[in-house]
């Protein structure tokens, strides 16, 4: 756990680090087990400790290219991140991407806008979660100043989906990020339940901010999945992920072995609910023996110092 007495720089560069590891460490543990059925702990800790190696999927390959353009633009920049999103893709399609994405990519590379192309395979938008399992680093680089996240948020959802739903699904996310990131004090979860309902424009998200007030102490997974979801929709998944998080504050490893037990869209939530819980507790709080498989450790732990270089 990143130690709250540690210097200011100090604190927060465990906290960028654990975020950008804890997303593709959670990811990583996930992969093996999408679409399963409700799992047990010890199941996904089993085949984590017979992995050679931690692969990620296309949610944390997602979160490299936000990260990269942030840390090249120093802002939100909507072509650039399509650039970036389109040409990773390109490098590495086999990270396990959607239908909706490489569809997305090919039409910005035909010359459709950055902010169009999705609207365009999806009249009215998606309202899936890939605009939310990638947003964690907009979290970290706007931690201090919540209107620019909100905004930066939203406008790197649109490139992929541009549903309203989709889009605050991500705007949660972050702003839970930026919750347990910033300060020397993460606050507790009923503190950080109010903040986010203060942001929540659409009554389904408002809905489950109250149900997750009434689930952070259950002891039964499938309420939580029945009411909080564990699909592939934002509103499925984002509210799973940060109740997860919350309800382990001080286990990086609980927080993600729940996540990927409610099963479903496994890789994501885990995802998700691994920023969260990097973010709060540190990179040290990253059992060491996933850390030592997880593919391209090094580069996240890069992207995590260069994206709080490019803040402080």
């Amino acid at each position: 756990m990143a130690n709250s007495s540690l210097p200011e720089s100090a604190l927060l560069q465990s906290r960028f680090r654990g975020c950008m590891l804890g997303l593709a460490v959670g990811d990583a543990l996930g992969a093996p087990f999408e679409g399963a059925w409700f799992l047990k702990p010890y199941q996904v800790k089993d085949v984590a400790a017979k992995s050679s190696r931690l692969r990620y999927t296309d949610d944390a390959h997602m979160a490299i290219g936000l990260a990269e353009s942030l840390i090249a633009c120093k802002d939100l920049n909507g072509p650039h991140l399509a650039e970036v999103f389109t040409k990773n893709f390109e490098q590495e399609p086999w990270r396990g991407y959607g239908p909706g994405p490489p569809r997305i990519f090919k039409k910005i590379r035909a010359g459709l806008p950055w902010d169009k192309a999705a609207q365009d395979i999806y009249p009215g938008g998606s309202y899936g979660n890939g605009a939310a399992m990638r947003v964690a680093p907009a979290g970290l680089f706007y931690f201090k100043d919540f209107n620019k996240l909100v905004e930066a948020a939203r406008a790197q959802s649109i490139i992929t989906h541009a549903h309203l739903l989709g889009q605050e699904g991500a705007v949660l996310l972050a702003l839970t990020v930026a919750l347990v990131a910033g300060g020397s004090r993460a606050p507790a979860a009923p503190e950080i339940i109010g903040q986010l309902k203060q942001y929540a424009a659409e009554d389904l998200y408002l809905q489950k901010l109250k149900d997750m007030e009434a689930l952070l102490e259950t002891k039964d997974l499938g309420e939580i999945a029945s009411k909080l979801g564990n699909g592939v929709e934002a509103f499925n998944s984002v509210p799973a992920a940060i109740c997860c998080a919350l309800r382990h504050p001080g286990s990086f490893e609980e927080t993600v072995l729940e996540a990927v037990s409610l099963g479903g869209d496994t890789d994501t939530i885990a995802c998700m609910a691994g920023a969260i819980a990097g973010a709060r507790l540190g990179s040290e709080a990253i059992p060491q023996q996933w850390l030592e498989k997880l593919e391209n450790k090094d580069y996240f732990e890069e992207l995590a110092v260069k994206l709080l270089e490019a803040v402080i």
